[in-house]
């Protein structure tokens, strides 16, 4: 009997469990005992931390773009399907189209979707760079932005790649300076917890380095609304903030999905931090963005947690027991200005340690980021 592996989300994460099963798992796809599917909705695969230098006109959206079939495993059945329910008791995957997909073990990493609409004001009044779209927009407006007070608001938490807030305004601090506009440009970086970051670690580390740059941060700033005719930004206790540009990182939420299918209520699916398994339902696993854990919606993360699922599934298809567990494992690299980085490395036991920015490791994270074809093809 063929044990059919369906994976719905196309991904880092799921493209990286993609072709790790088919390597692990070579032999018996070969031999028919073992199936290999990945739904998802486009044919193409976006690399998202290119947006971020869309912004500010150093890559162009095609360098974090590829098309997915030039990735996966020729051993994996991609399926181009948006997925309108699953069926966890009848283990079937039901299309839009009317088609149907049965398996015997699923992976759901359908990520996390922008909700700026959730917010008042926000569509019409901010730019963001987490889309293809909103980063080419927001290039634009910085290219033709010469005096002025750029807001960069936080919104919504948890949000795709923790560190991106600050990087940006690290980022364009220093590209602002580089054009003779440092005095003519100010920069006010608003988080809606009481530090910087949630992380006191990298607090520690962003919020000297936002001083020692002028660029004024206020904290415990819940923004509420948005008026684009008036360039104001309130919070939920009252206070306002003018602007004449605000970039914003937009509200979150899971995939509505995952409450129709009963694997989560607010969006993120339930999973044990550990196994990454669904706590709601047998036989299905959700790890990346899409799922509630105490760690980081980074891609580095998901492709540490696709390792994990990776040898799950092996396991338990030659009927071993697994034994692969996450550790809550994340390695990210925080752009500290125009050429310098530093990294954040932990995990759910371990809080960071930044070391002190360099050159050397900016230009790791660009290499990373030239790189990251070979990791999503599973090769590194």
């Amino acid at each position: 009997m063929t044990r059919r592996i369906a994976i719905v989300g196309g991904g880092v994460g799921g493209t990286v469990l993609a072709n790790r099963l088919a390597d692990e798992l070579a032999e018996e796809i070969d031999a028919g005992e073992v199936e290999v599917s990945l739904v998802t909705d486009s044919p193409e695969h976006v690399y998202k931390p290119v947006f971020l230098y869309v912004a500010f006109g150093m890559r162009d959206v095609a360098d974090g773009v590829r098309p997915l079939d030039q990735l996966l495993d020729r051993r994996v059945r991609l399926r181009i399907a948006h997925v309108q329910q699953i069926d966890t008791d009848a283990k079937r995957i039901e299309r839009d189209d009317g088609a149907t997909l049965d398996y015997d073990y699923l992976v759901v990493t359908t990520g996390a979707e922008l909700a700026p609409e959730t917010v008042p004001g926000l569509v019409e009044g901010a730019h963001h760079y987490y889309s293809p779209d909103g980063a080419t927009a927001l290039r634009d407006a910085l290219a033709e932005f010469t005096e002025g007070r750029i807001v960069l608001g936080v919104v919504g938490m948890p949000h795709m790649c923790p560190v991106a807030p600050l990087e940006f305004v690290f980022i364009a601090d220093a590209w602002f300076g580089e054009r003779g506009l440092g005095e003519d440009v100010s920069i006010t970086y608003t988080y809606p917890a009481d530090r910087a970051h949630s992380l006191d670690a990298i607090a520690d580390w962003a919020e000297p380095r936002l001083a020692d740059r002028g660029i004024e941060t206020v904290t415990s700033f819940e923004v509420a609304s948005v008026a684009p005719d008036e360039r104001i930004v309130t919070a939920t206790d009252g206070e306002r903030l003018d602007y004449d540009l605000f970039v914003t990182i937009p509200p979150h939420r899971g995939d509505p999905l995952i409450a129709r299918s009963g694997l989560g209520d607010e969006g993120w699916i339930d999973v044990d931090q550990h196994t990454l398994e669904a706590e709601r339902a047998d036989d299905v696993y959700a790890f990346g963005d899409n799922a509630d854990l105490p760690t980081s919606k980074a891609g580095s993360a998901a492709h540490y947690e696709a390792s994990v699922v990776a040898k799950r599934l092996a396991s338990r298809v030659r009927g071993r027991t697994p034994t692969a567990v996450y550790s809550g494992k994340t390695l990210c690299f925080v752009e500290a200005g125009l050429d310098e980085a530093t990294y954040v490395s932990l995990d759910y036991e371990t809080q960071p340690d930044l070391p002190e920015p360099s050159r050397t490791i900016h230009w790791a994270k660009l290499a990373y980021n030239e790189s990251y074809w070979l990791t999503a093809r599973g090769l590194l």
